[in-house]
């Protein structure tokens, strides 16, 4: 269980850091409020798949930011 909390963190800290390079104040906001409900709304949860299949989501949802960000710079 601490191994799955460091995943979790390490996720929210990373979607966090990718948010962070967002352009626009008012998305940056809209999607740093979104992260942090989703992460509170699913806290509680205590077992082992669904965590696992939330980390998934959560990284390739983390994966489609950057890829947004990087075309949006090119």
């Amino acid at each position: 269980q601490f191994l799955r909390r460091q995943q979790v963190l390490q996720l929210y800290r990373k979607i966090l850091r990718a948010i962070r390079e967002v352009p626009a104040e008012q998305d940056r906001r809209y999607l740093r409020d979104w992260a942090r409900e989703e992460f509170r709304r699913n806290k509680d949860a205590t077992e082992e798949d669904a965590i696992r299949m939330m980390i998934t989501q959560g990284n390739m949802q983390l994966q489609e930011l950057q890829r947004t960000l990087k075309l949006a710079k090119s």
